[in-house]
């Protein structure tokens, strides 16, 4: 298991959304909890509230919704990224969001009553909280605009390029569905592609 996060790993996770001075992620830091889940283990259920934002360490996880007869994803995140169902994490309500470990997973998480401390303790805080709305926002609608303005071949090559590994570490029902096709169409284009 790593060392609890200090300082210093934390800004380096952060730096890319907020780049700040060491001594800013002191307190963020120490509110920090290490929560370790096996694979296909659920983070956070259907119907709950998320109470932890989460940073992934190690390992892979993914958002899920049900739509009356499969799981359907809605996100993909590896290391270095923050994954939570941010639409409860925010309100402190239900939705129909499920977090589940893709891999055996460690994650930095932060509770929501911590990290409204620390954000009423200080501007900075509050920066902090902005730099992560800010970047779950940004993250989402480029997303959505992927979904709807490139063809699936293109989709899928974005993902390949931002995610090289993925087929390597995740399953190709898992990714079909988080790029909003069928596992054997997305096959067909992998055929496709490799035959040139």
């Amino acid at each position: 298991m790593p060392q609890n996060p200090s300082p210093e790993k934390v800004k380096k996770i952060f730096d890319r959304y907020y780049p700040a001075d060491s001594n800013i992620w002191k307190g963020f830091s120490e509110k920090i909890k290490v929560r370790e889940f096996a694979k296909s283990q659920i983070i956070k259920k259907y119907n709950d509230i998320e109470r932890h934002l989460n940073i992934i360490v190690k390992g892979s996880a993914g958002l899920f919704v049900w739509d009356g007869s499969r799981d359907i994803c809605i996100n993909l995140l590896y290391e270095n990224n923050f994954i939570s169902d941010y639409l409860s994490f925010l309100n402190q309500q239900p939705t129909v969001i499920k977090v589940e470990a893709l891999e055996d997973i460690i994650l930095w998480s932060i509770s929501y009553e911590d990290l409204n401390e620390l954000y009423n303790r200080s501007e900075t805080g509050l920066r902090v909280g902005k730099a992560i709305s800010e970047m779950l926002y940004i993250r989402k609608q480029q997303e959505q605009i992927n979904l709807l303005t490139l063809t699936p071949k293109q989709r899928y090559l974005k993902l390949l390029e931002s995610s090289p590994e993925i087929l390597q570490r995740t399953s190709l029902k898992i990714i079909a569905s988080y790029l909003g096709l069928t596992a054997e169409s997305l096959s067909r284009i992998r055929r496709r592609i490799t035959e040139r």
